[in-house]
């Protein structure tokens, strides 16, 4: 397939969950033979923290500054394109959805990468930065990052026709075991953009067990916290990490800490890349809990489900053999059915089964 893709960013994992996503969703497709154009609206936040310039031979990544400038190009690829989608929090993504609805590509979906934030803010008028003023309708494939209850509110409240999860990935050639860094070694950690609506969880199940094991070190590594977080003497910070490093900050840990948005937690079915993250590199996991959690790992012997500081301490009082023993498990699990490959190939199911009669994107050169 030749994909045309219109999403938040790809170049600058700064910030949020997007980019690291694409990049290994995006050398799977290239690996599986597929051809993929990524348009990205240059930003100056993505811009002052751009740890990717290029994406693998067979794919390409256009940065843009008004979308304008892409008008005539992004057509022509969409008009050959078997695949065009365009993702939530996309900066132009009403003005893409209308390009790919009025297009001639083999596929044309709409992929909710926040759909339980999606689904709250329905009538807010940020939303239709990246929404269609008629919902989802007309799109051949709606697929969401988020199952359960939220497929069927996809359904119901934006008329979406066609839909299916797209969970979460790994790429495990990135995110392995490897040795202990000493600057990152600690008792327990947290990887996750600060956010408010996730601080009251955080709080539960890593301040106060920071606070009642003063002799441990705890690490939390991300971006956008606020000079009135409450740090405390064993409370260590190392600022946003370019994802070459999160094996390294994962393994130097006993136990990593998984807290979901609560938009996401409430609705469930919506692992964080994070999650698969550690669990391909190792890493012992402790999660909080929400419905769905079970479909991916045992939350009993792959990964440890927490809900109270309490159940954190129980957790980081096992054994080294216990917490490898459960890190094993999970690991097996993530490489089995949680990587970029097996989404590939879902995405290809799902494709083939959405597919309208199109023109062959045969003999597409991308150009620089």
């Amino acid at each position: 397939m030749h994909i045309v893709v219109f999403g938040l960013t790809v170049s600058s994992s700064w910030g949020n969950g997007h980019a690291t996503l694409w990049r290994s969703l995006i050398a799977s497709l290239v690996k599986r033979g597929h051809t993929v154009m990524f348009y990205e609206r240059d930003v100056p936040y993505y811009a002052m923290a751009r740890d990717l310039r290029t994406l693998p031979e067979g794919a390409m990544l256009r940065i843009y500054d008004l979308v304008d400038d892409i008008r005539v190009e992004a057509c022509e690829q969409l008009a050959v394109a078997d695949l065009a989608l365009c993702t939530s929090f996309c900066p132009d993504g009403a003005t893409a959805a209308e390009w790919i609805l009025s297009s001639r590509a083999g596929v044309r979906a709409f992929y909710d990468m926040d759909t339980p934030v999606t689904l709250r803010a329905l009538g807010a008028e940020s939303t239709h930065t990246y929404l269609p003023s008629q919902g989802l309708r007309d799109f051949d494939l709606v697929l969401s990052y988020t199952g359960g209850r939220a497929l069927n509110e996809l359904q119901s409240r934006l008329q979406a026709r066609n839909v299916a999860a797209l969970y979460g990935w790994v790429d495990p050639a990135v995110n392995r075991p490897v040795a202990v860094a000493e600057h990152f070694r600690s008792a327990c950690s947290y990887l996750g953009t600060y956010a408010a609506d996730r601080q009251a969880a955080l709080t539960e199940l890593f301040l106060k067990p920071a606070r009642a094991l003063p002799e441990c070190r705890f690490l939390i590594g991300g971006a956008q916290y606020p000079d009135t977080f409450p740090w405390s003497h064993n409370l260590h910070f190392t600022q946003h990490l370019e994802p070459a490093q999160h094996p390294a900050f994962f393994c130097s840990s006993r136990a990593t800490l998984n807290v979901t948005r609560q938009a996401m937690a409430e609705y469930g079915f919506c692992p964080s890349g994070r999650l698969f993250e550690a669990a391909a590199c190792g890493a012992p996991l402790f999660s909080d809990v929400w419905d769905g959690l079970e479909n991916f790992f045992d939350p009993t012997m792959e990964i440890l489900a927490v809900h109270s500081c309490d159940d954190v301490l129980n957790g980081l009082a096992l054994s080294d053999t216990e917490l490898h023993r459960m890190a094993g498990a999970a690991r097996t699990r993530t490489l089995e059915q949680h990587t970029a490959d097996v989404r590939v190939r879902q995405l290809e199911q799902l494709c083939d089964a959405a597919r309208r009669p199109t023109p062959a994107a045969q003999g597409l050169t991308l150009k620089a």
